[in-house]
C-alpha cells in the first residue's frame, strides 16, 4: 500500500507526511501540475491533495484530476461527495435543498428580470455573495431594495471581480488594530488597490447570475463544527466589530461550553447523507434560536483548531485532548483502502 500526497507547506499535508512517517506507511511526494502525473502515481493506491481555492492551478485541475482517479477506482481526497461543491456556494443550495438539511433561506437568479422582480417584492436586509470566497469575502450586507438592484444590474452587466480590494485592504487594517497584521500588510493591501492577485487576472470577473441569503439578524457569532469519519469538533467564531461576519474574523471561542450541540447533532445527521470524508459546516440561529447551515467547505486552516479542548463522537459524547484531524483523515482512507482490497 502506497499513498501520494501532492505536498504544500502550510496544507493539511505536512501532517499528513508526519503520519505516515510515524506509522511506517508507504507514500510519495508528487506533482499534480505535472503533464505525466498519471504515470507518476502509477504505483500508488491512493492521491491525497489538499487543494486551495484561492490557488488557480488548483482550481483549474484538481477536481478534474481527483474525480478521474476516483472514476478509474483509484482511492482520492477530498474524494467526489467530499469536494464536488467545494467553494460553491450556490451549489451548496441546491445541495442541502435536495437533502432536506437546515440551510438558511438561499436565492439564486440566472436572468436579471427574474432578480429585479424579485427584489421589487422581497424584504430587506439580504446578504449578498458570490459563489465563491472565503473568510467572509464577497460577503455583502443589502440593506435596501435600490443597492439589490445596482448589484443586479452590474452581476447581469460588467460583473465583480473575484478579489475585492477594498475588502482586503479593510482587513488588513483591521488586524493591524487588534496586533494580528503588522504595518507591512498594510503596505501589501495598499498595493493591492492598484494590482490585483493571479487568480482574479486569470478567471476575470463573476457574472450572469446573483446570488443572495435571508439575513438572520441577532448572531454574533457562528458554530463552526467539523466531521471527520465519526468524529466532529468545533470552534465559536465571534463576528468583527459592528459586522455581521463571522468567518475570517479570527476571533475564535474554543470553550465546549459555548458550543451548542445541536450543531454537533445536526452536522453528524447530514453528513450521514451527505458521506463526506471532511467537512466544516457553518451555523447561525435564527429567531427561534435553531441552527442553520450557512455554509460548508472540505478544506480549512491547519492551525486555527489546535486549541479545541477535544471531539464528540456521533453519539455526542465528548473526549477531552488534543487531537490532528489530519490524522483521522489519513486513517480513514487507510481504512477505505484496506476494505475495499479485501
Amino acid at each position: 500500500m502506497k499513498i501520494a500526497i501532492h505536498h504544500n507547506v502550510g496544507s493539511f499535508s505536512e501532517r499528513w507526511i508526519v503520519y505516515c512517517e510515524e506509522n511506517n506507511i508507504a507514500y510519495k511526494i508528487v506533482d499534480c501540475y505535472q503533464t505525466d502525473l498519471i504515470n507518476q502515481i502509477r504505483d500508488c493506491d491512493a492521491l491525497m491533495w489538499h487543494h486551495h481555492h484561492g490557488h488557480y492551478k488548483d482550481v483549474i485541475t484538481a477536481k478534474r484530476i481527483l474525480f478521474a482517479l476516483e472514476h478509474a477506482g483509484v482511492k482520492v481526497f477530498p474524494d467526489f461527495k467530499t469536494g464536488w461543491h467545494f467553494d460553491d456556494k450556490v451549489a451548496q443550495k441546491y445541495l442541502f435543498e435536495a437533502i432536506g438539511a437546515p440551510l438558511v433561506p438561499s436565492f439564486v437568479f440566472y436572468d436579471k428580470k427574474e432578480a429585479l422582480n424579485w427584489a421589487a417584492f422581497t424584504t430587506f436586509p439580504k446578504v449578498f455573495k458570490l459563489k465563491g470566497g472565503a473568510g467572509s469575502a464577497n460577503v455583502k450586507l443589502i440593506r435596501t431594495k435600490s443597492n439589490a438592484i445596482k448589484l443586479i444590474n452590474k452581476a447581469f452587466g460588467k460583473g465583480f471581480s473575484q478579489f475585492n480590494r477594498i475588502g482586503f485592504l479593510k482587513e488588513k487594517v483591521r488586524g493591524f488594530k487588534e496586533g494580528r497584521e503588522s504595518f507591512v500588510g498594510i503596505l501589501k493591501g495598499i498595493v493591492r488597490l492598484f494590482i490585483t492577485t493571479e487568480f482574479a487576472k486569470i478567471y476575470g470577473r463573476e457574472k450572469g447570475y446573483v446570488y443572495f441569503q435571508e439575513f438572520i439578524p441577532n448572531n454574533t457569532f457562528d458554530i463552526r463544527v467539523i466531521v471527520v469519519g465519526d468524529k466532529a469538533f468545533a470552534i465559536k467564531r465571534l463576528t468583527r466589530e459592528n459586522d455581521f461576519r463571522a468567518s475570517g474574523s479570527g476571533i475564535i471561542v474554543y470553550d465546549r461550553d459555548d458550543i451548542d450541540e445541536r450543531c454537533i447533532q445536526i452536522a453528524f445527521d447530514v453528513n450521514r447523507k451527505l458521506n463526506t470524508q471532511s467537512i466544516a459546516y457553518d451555523f447561525v440561529f435564527d429567531e427561534q434560536k435553531n441552527p442553520l447551515i450557512i455554509e460548508i467547505s472540505y478544506g480549512y486552516d491547519v492551525d486555527a483548531y489546535n486549541k479545541c479542548e477535544g471531539y464528540w463522537d456521533e453519539n455526542i459524547i465528548f473526549y477531552e485532548g488534543k487531537f490532528k484531524p489530519q490524522y483521522w483523515m489519513m486513517q480513514e482512507l487507510v481504512k477505505e483502502m484496506i476494505l475495499n482490497k479485501n
